[in-house]
């Protein structure tokens, strides 16, 4: 009997045929123009999700056995329905993390170099050398997201000499971090910090995380970055700590509503750097993403586990 993989993305025919491979019974499709019984009847696997396949896979005896998440954050998915019915579910944590690192360490270059006010200074043909200037070595950077991103992003800032801290969830200690602490110390490690950076999931504890208490609590000189989600921080309150003054700067590639409104208060800042969720854009994407699909659909079907990035579907993560 054919079984179906079912993908809200195509992919190469050589990835395809791996599938195949693997197991022959298997056959990948996609979502556009779906809409045959048997297909939906035979679904055991998806890659990515679609809110409309919540209709035609959660049900009690559904054929879905596991969803393989194309982003790391899963928050978007109906996790407790997955509970419910036995479904697994993983994600690709890891996918992103060199090209999100290498986004960080560029903003923590231009900023300690002073390339952002050589910029804004350009605009108005001003000739003006007062900026701030750093070593990195000199910078506490504070890493809140001890997982594959936050790790390769300390790796990077160790080579260089700077001495990333790290914040988790109980503060265990992690290679690459000088220092570890938990979550719950987190507005006390901003305040003695010159660059904050949150790459943590969206759970129902980092939901407005970053608000007027958060921002309150740090250095006035300090610099706030947000490649995780978009609804941990509170817009509101991220604007007026910018337009205030109570922080520095902000390097924002997530935001709560996507895409930014034109008529955001925040594009009218100078010192924010706003992205378009780009950060994790990948070079080669489809192989990346394969060898940890493939690595695990080779162990579901052989196995019947998964051996890399299974998700909580307590947690979210």
């Amino acid at each position: 009997m054919t079984k179906y993989i079912l993908s809200v993305r195509p992919f190469r025919e050589e990835f395809q045929q791996k599938m195949k491979g693997i197991d022959p019974d298997y056959q990948f499709v996609t979502a556009d123009g779906l809409n045959e019984a048997d297909v939906w009847n035979n679904v055991e696997i998806t890659i990515g999700w679609r809110k409309d396949w919540n209709e035609k896979l959660l049900f009690e005896g559904t054929p879905l056995k596991w969803v393989h998440s194309i982003s790391a954050g899963v928050d978007y998915l109906p996790l407790t329905k997955f509970k419910n019915y036995g479904i697994q579910l993983t994600n690709s944590s890891g996918l992103h993390a060199q090209s999100i690192a290498d986004h960080l360490l560029a903003i923590i270059f231009m900023q300690s170099r002073g390339i952002f006010t050589a910029i804004q200074n350009q605009l108005t043909a001003t000739w003006d050398k007062n900026a701030d200037y750093s070593y990195l070595y000199d910078l506490r950077v504070l890493i809140v997201g001890t997982g594959k991103i936050g790790q390769k992003l300390a790796s990077y800032l160790d080579v260089f000499g700077c001495k990333p801290v790290g914040i988790n969830t109980n503060g265990r200690s992690i290679e690459h971090f000088t220092e570890t602490y938990p979550l719950s110390e987190l507005n006390q490690q901003a305040s003695f910090s010159d660059i904050v950076i949150n790459i943590l999931p969206l759970t129902e504890d980092t939901y407005h995380l970053y608000n007027t208490e958060f921002f309150n609590s740090m250095k006035t000189t300090g610099t706030f970055m947000n490649v995780g989600r978009g609804s941990s921080v509170d817009t509101e309150d991220l604007y007026a700590a910018l337009k205030n003054k109570d922080i520095n700067f902000a390097a924002i590639d997530v935001f709560e509503e996507e895409p930014l409104p034109s008529d955001n208060d925040l594009w009218s800042l100078e010192n924010i750097l706003i992205t378009p969720h780009i950060s994790g854009y990948t070079p080669h994407f489809q192989k990346k993403f394969m060898e940890i699909f493939l690595d695990n659909l080779s162990s579901f079907v052989n196995e019947g586990k998964l051996v890399e990035n299974e998700v909580s579907l307590n947690s979210g993560y």
